[in-house]
């Protein structure tokens, strides 16, 4: 009995999971209201506060979470299918581009998880998910001398606020030459760190 009870409890979860990243990524955080999210999911408000204490603003933060994990996958699998550390680095940055532009990532990670958790706390999230990956990346380049000795730290924040900031822009133009354009700029600005 309680591992069928377990198993519900995942379930509920799950969907809870499911429709709010869809709503949140169709029409944003402050949109969607908690009613609506506990009807389309077919739960009780208790379901989601038991699954999710702090209500709706945990619940965005698992959603976010989410989101950031499977950028994180896409982005470690581009990477890892390269065998050059200097390749790895390009194949992540441009995979971290493309899986950015798609809206609802950009809607949940860019736009919304900045302002509802407040860029602290989305600043640690993305650190622990993505930006230390690009830190190790760039700190391996810098002891094989592939870059030049220099801080990482400050050099892994400025590459991912560029890419963080093309990833919006990307996500907002028109122009079907968009993507290429800024995989080129990028290659050419970390180019010029060899």
């Amino acid at each position: 009995m309680a591992g069928v009870r377990a198993e519900q409890r995942e379930r509920t979860r799950a969907v809870l999971l499911e429709v709010s990243r869809r709503l949140f990524a169709s029409r944003g955080y402050a949109a969607v209201g908690l009613a609506e999210l506990v009807q389309a999911a077919g739960v009780t408000k208790g379901a989601l506060y038991h699954h999710f204490e702090g209500g709706k603003v945990d619940l965005f933060r698992a959603v976010l979470t989410g989101v950031h994990e499977k950028v994180g996958a896409v982005v470690a699998a581009a990477a890892e299918a390269e065998t050059d550390p200097w390749d790895q680095l390009l194949a992540g940055c441009r995979a971290f581009l493309v899986a950015a532009t798609d809206p609802a990532v950009r809607r949940i990670m860019l736009v919304d998880g900045p302002a509802v958790l407040g860029w602290s706390e989305w600043r640690a999230m993305d650190e622990a998910q993505s930006a230390s990956h690009l830190a190790e990346a760039l700190a391996m380049l810098v002891a094989a001398g592939v870059i030049a000795a220099q801080p990482v730290a400050p050099l892994a924040r400025l590459l991912s606020g560029a890419m963080n900031e093309a990833a919006l822009w990307l996500a907002e133009t028109d122009d079907p030459n968009a993507l290429d354009d800024v995989t080129s700029a990028l290659f050419r600005m970390l180019g010029a760190l060899r």
